[in-house]
């Protein structure tokens, strides 16, 4: 497996931040009709709240702006990703629909509240750091603009940053061609729920995405 290790500065920053990993394999289509189904009840979950907005105030959204904050990043120009897809649900913009595998992360991570970065293997050099952005660093973001990365939690490989709590690269992006996975849960209030979300997934992904080879560690 893929190693991921904490950065030690970003360690003493946000003592509590804790990562689940997780790898498979899979085979990405589209949208299957029994994950569109999964993806209308998530975004009914929210909108049938007696107050939608109020679960922006949950304890792990809270939580990783306080990351944030804790990094020096703005949290409310720069959302955790996990946040910026309740917005637009609350917003009645639904779920985007991608393909299987990402619309299963987007799933998680809208029911667990915790941005999940996710990657394609092939695309990944060596060890992967949890650190944070650094002066001048930046990457084309998925579907966005160049994403100036400083101060902002992300993932870097030996090539440099491909992934960040807030929007991944295009680099390491997972399309309709990737076999292999990595998805990596980003907590800043500990290891409360992690496995739980962890076997949500796996659950998906096998339904939808008829995945196999699990392995998954907790950082």
């Amino acid at each position: 497996m893929t190693t991921v290790s904490i950065d030690s500065v970003l360690k003493a920053r946000c003592p509590r931040v804790a990562l689940a990993c997780l790898t498979a394999s899979v085979q990405a289509q589209a949208t299957p009709q029994g994950l569109e189904e999964e993806l209308r009840l998530c975004e009914q979950q929210i909108l049938q709240l007696p107050e939608p907005r109020s679960i922006l105030e949950s304890a792990p959204v809270l939580l990783t702006r306080s990351g944030y904050k804790a990094l020096g990043k703005d949290p409310a120009r720069y959302r955790g990703s996990a946040e910026a897809l309740i917005r637009r649900v609350i917003a009645g913009k639904g779920l985007p629909r991608i393909h299987a595998v990402v619309d299963i992360i987007n799933v998680v991570s809208v029911e667990s509240r915790l941005p999940i970065g996710l990657y394609d293997l092939a695309h990944v050099q060596g060890g992967i750091t949890f650190r944070a952005g650094r002066p001048g660093e930046t990457y084309k973001g998925i579907g966005k603009y160049d994403l100036n990365l400083e101060h902002l939690p992300l993932f870097a490989d030996e090539l440099g940053p491909h992934g960040s709590a807030t929007s991944d690269s295009e680099r390491t992006m997972v399309t309709l061609e990737t076999k292999n996975i990595l998805a990596i849960f980003v907590s800043f209030g500990g290891l409360e729920n992690l496995e739980r979300y962890a076997e949500r997934m796996k659950a998906l992904l096998t339904e939808h995405a008829s995945a196999t080879d699990f392995r998954h560690v907790i950082v």
